[in-house]
Parts: structure tokens; C-alpha cells; sequence
């Protein structure tokens, strides 16, 4: 029997458990067995976390040069560089995706805080043409103060590095609330702070449920911004906590993510960035193309291309080499999978591969590759996020029609578009309403590249130049350049 791992959460520069003592289990996807516990954090472990990033802030971080802080972030680059293998392995036990990604992706997202301590000491200010004599007036970007990250289960690292590089390469503090569905990631990810040299109480990571540590976190008095990755549903609930504090929010959320090819794509390239999109990660991820919409012409050919590829995916235990798909994350979401098929095959969906759970390894979470034909999107697996390895497929005739199915979905984070046609690229791209377009490519990051969505997928953007204002605040002052005083301001006019 294999040892149950116990962890603590990082407070302070100190490794705590929780004030009541109580734990999480969580679970391993490929076996559904409890491998590791985490503390269960309350509002005073909350408290705890965000007054010391509070006192750091106010003490330590923010009044350190640039240059300084920008170290400090190369020097974790350094170390997760060094220990992407070890991370790895965690995140694929805790989650279910694949060691070859996990790992691969916990050495990526060094670059991340490389690119951020790159930009530390690049924000600049402005001097403003004030229109008053013998003033000056000057902007300045200072840090915002505490910012809490909720983070989910899903690639954690990335979703992790895209808040909390660029929010200490401007001086803020950061409280992490790591996912109750895989929080050990982010545990391990501290260890690597703390080696870093980080002053104590400038990063903290917490693990506990939405309710009260969530709650509590997004609604506490001294959290100035809050940077969530999650669902439409508790965003609502975040919005509305942070009425009770004011904060600035970003919100990167859900997907219903549509691809379009044309009859002139390049069928093999198509193919293989439509297989990425949606069975990558076994689907589980915010952008995956799960909404699929092929011209009529080259409609059964594709398709029949497809499903064939789709079967070909060998599915199996997550840090075996040759698995190209592994396991869900949870049980609720197989279940959750389940419901949406069952009903879109009783409105007249049909089931081209895949659609019934696997019992490939001690009861674990596993999925097939799925393809559904639909008559619309309409349909449930059509319309809603699944988080899973489910594709909806449509047919559509002309370019016009493409651009309005497309356009006709809640969600506005991502897009695909297959076509050699470059007119036809430009077009389609700059009509689709998403915060991204992907042509003849999919499922590619980079700390250079805006990620974010617009409607129901959320506002705020994260990587990117940009990004790292969101975590400033324009400071202006002014200055009186005369020898005279002041005019007396009762004697004006």
C-alpha cells in the first residue's frame, strides 16, 4: 500500500497546518485512491496569509529596487528549470495529464518568469502637456498591494506563472488559494519559492473549499486585486465578494471554443490541430476546440479522417511514455461528461467514436476520445463546456454562415481557423468575437502572447507587455515650478 503523502501550506515563510485541523484528501485520477492531504484552511488561516503578505508588502517587497525583485524571479526561473521532472510526476498524479506534458510544461513556465523579470524595470511613466503655467505633473505606475490568485486544478503552473510573475515583478504581494481538486502542485511549486530566497510572507499558498477559504480570501479587507481562473458560476460569486473590498478583478474563464475548416485547408494540418485542441489533456483545458465546423464539401472526408485518428489515440496510465490521453480529473466530471451526451444523443446527436466510459485501471476516470455529430449547436454537448474529450461536429456551406455559427455562442475565448486561402484567413479571424484566433495552428502559448477572452469567457488579460500594468496603478503628481505663491484662493478673480 502506498504511503499517504502529507503536506502543509505555506504561510508566512513558515509551513503550517490549518487552524482546525482539518484535511483534504485528494485523490489520484488514474486510480481514483487517495495519495495525498492538504490542510483545510478557515478564515483565520486566510487572515493569517493575507496580513502577512500585507506586512511584506509594506516592509520588504514593494520598496525593493526593480532589479532586485527581477532576481529574485530568475532565480525561481532557475529552480523550476532544475526540478520540471519532479514537478511533473506531481502534477500528473494529482491531476491525470500526462508526465510528458506536465513536465515539458513546468520547464516552459521558467520562461515566464524569466520574460516578467525582463520587464521589472521597464514600466515606465509619462510627463503630461498640462495646460497650467509653471506646473509639471508626472504619472507613475506603483504597485497595487495584496493580490489573491485562485488558481484551478489544470495547468497549474502556467495559470500560476501568468498572475504571479508579473504581480512581484511590480512589487505586490500574492496570497495563491491552490484548487481543492489537485492542490499539491502548488505546494511543491512553494518549496521552490522558498528556496529562491523570496522575502517571507511575499508569497503564500493556501488550500482549502470555496467556501469559507475562497470566500474569505476574495473578500478580505486588505486584498486589493483578485486574479481567478475558474467558471462563469463562481465568478458571479467573486464579483460579489468583492464588493466587500473593492478590488481590482481579472477573470479568465470557460470556453466554448469554435474551429472552422474550409474546403481548401490543408486536410493533414487541420487534422492534427483539431486532435490537439480538443484530446490534448484529455480535453481539459479552457481553450480546448470543442466546437467543430466543416464545409460541406469536404464534410464526410474530414469527418471520416477524423473519427479514424480519434480511435487511433492510445489511452492508458498517464506516466507511461507511450499514453497519448490519460484519465479525467474527477468523477463528478465523467458523470457530468455522461448527462450531456446522454441528452444530446435523445435530441439527435450521433455518437461517431468514443461515448462510453473506460475501465482501463483500478476505476479510474477514463474517457475515450468522443466525436458527436450534431444537426446545430444547439444541442447540449454542442453548447455546453464539457471539459472533456468531447467534439461537436457541424456542417455549414459558406464563409458567412461560418462566421455566424461561430459568432452565435456565449463564450468568446478562443477560435480556430484552417484555410490556405490568406484573404480568407483575415476575414474569418477579424469577424470571429474571441479573445483569440488560432490560423492553421492550435493549443500554443507564450509569456509574449495576451491570453484572454471577452463575454461569458471573462475580461482582464494575462502574458504579455500589457499585462503587467494590470498589476499598477497610475500614480499622478504635481509640481509647482514657480518662486511665487500661491493665489490666495479667496481673493481669485
Amino acid at each position: 500500500m502506498t504511503k499517504i503523502q502529507k503536506y502543509k501550506m505555506y504561510i508566512n515563510g513558515q509551513w503550517v497546518n490549518s487552524e482546525s485541523g482539518k484535511l483534504i484528501e485528494t485523490l489520484n485520477p488514474e486510480n481514483n485512491k487517495i495519495w495525498a492531504t492538504v490542510p483545510e484552511a478557515n478564515t483565520k488561516d486566510v487572515d493569517k496569509a493575507v496580513k502577512a503578505a500585507q506586512t511584506a508588502f509594506n516592509t520588504s517587497w514593494a520598496n525593493l529596487y526593480p532589479r532586485d525583485r527581477a532576481k529574485y524571479l530568475r532565480s525561481l526561473a532557475d529552480l523550476l528549470r532544475k526540478n520540471s521532472e519532479h514537478l511533473g510526476k506531481i502534477e500528473t498524479i494529482d491531476t491525470g495529464k500526462l508526465f510528458r506534458e506536465t513536465k515539458t510544461q513546468a520547464k516552459y513556465i521558467a520562461e515566464y518568469y524569466d520574460y516578467f523579470a525582463g520587464l521589472a524595470d521597464k514600466v515606465e511613466g509619462t510627463v503630461v502637456p498640462i495646460d497650467k503655467p509653471d506646473m509639471q505633473v508626472t504619472t507613475t505606475r506603483i504597485p497595487i498591494g495584496v493580490v489573491a490568485a485562485i488558481i484551478p486544478w489544470n495547468s497549474q503552473m502556467l495559470l500560476t506563472a501568468v498572475k504571479l510573475a508579473p504581480a512581484l515583478a511590480m512589487g505586490n504581494t500574492v496570497v495563491i488559494k491552490a484548487s481543492e481538486l489537485a492542490p499539491v502542485t502548488l505546494l511543491e511549486f512553494a518549496k521552490l519559492v522558498e528556496k529562491s530566497g523570496i522575502p517571507k510572507g511575499v508569497v503564500n499558498v493556501i488550500t482549502g473549499l470555496g467556501e469559507p477559504c475562497g470566500k474569505a480570501l476574495t473578500a478580505h479587507k486588505l486584498v486589493e486585486r483578485i486574479a481567478f481562473t475558474g467558471g462563469p458560476e463562481t465568478a458571479k460569486h467573486i464579483i460579489k465578494n468583492s464588493s466587500e473590498n473593492l478590488s481590482q478583478v481579472s477573470l479568465e474563464l470557460g470556453g466554448k471554443s469554435p474551429v472552422v475548416v474550409f474546403n481548401d485547408a490543408d486536410q493533414e494540418n487541420a487534422l492534427n490541430g483539431i486532435t490537439s485542441g480538443i484530446f490534448g489533456a484529455s480535453g481539459q483545458s479552457c481553450i480546448a476546440g470543442s466546437r467543430l465546423y466543416i464545409q460541406s464539401k469536404i464534410y464526410d472526408e474530414f469527418l471520416y479522417k477524423l473519427v479514424k485518428k480519434a480511435q487511433k489515440i492510445k489511452i492508458g496510465a498517464p506516466m507511461k511514455k507511450e499514453t497519448q490521453m490519460g484519465p479525467l480529473n474527477s468523477f463528478k466530471q465523467l458523470e457530468y461528461i455522461e448527462k450531456n451526451i446522454k441528452s444530446t444523443i435523445e435530441q439527435g446527436g450521433k455518437i461517431k467514436c468514443g461515448g462510453k466510459r473506460l475501465s482501463i485501471s483500478n476505476e479510474g476516470y477514463y474517457f475515450p476520445p468522443t466525436i458527436i455529430e450534431c444537426k446545430n449547436h444547439n444541442l447540449p454537448s454542442a453548447k455546453n463546456e464539457l471539459f472533456g474529450p468531447v467534439l461537436s461536429v457541424m456542417k455549414f456551406k459558406e464563409e458567412e454562415e461560418a462566421i455566424k455559427l461561430m459568432n452565435d455562442n456565449k463564450y468568446g475565448l478562443s477560435s480556430g481557423v484552417y484555410t490556405s486561402n490568406l484573404g480568407k484567413a483575415m476575414r474569418v479571424s477579424k469577424a470571429i468575437r474571441a479573445g483569440m484566433v488560432f490560423v492553421n495552428t492550435y493549443r500554443l502559448i507564450s509569456p509574449m502572447a495576451p491570453f484572454g477572452g471577452i463575454k461569458d469567457s471573462g475580461y482582464g488579460k494575462e502574458a504579455g507587455i500589457e499585462s503587467i500594468k494590470e498589476y499598477t496603478r497610475v500614480k499622478t503628481t504635481w509640481y509647482n515650478s514657480s518662486d511665487k505663491p500661491m493665489t490666495d484662493p479667496f481673493t481669485m478673480g
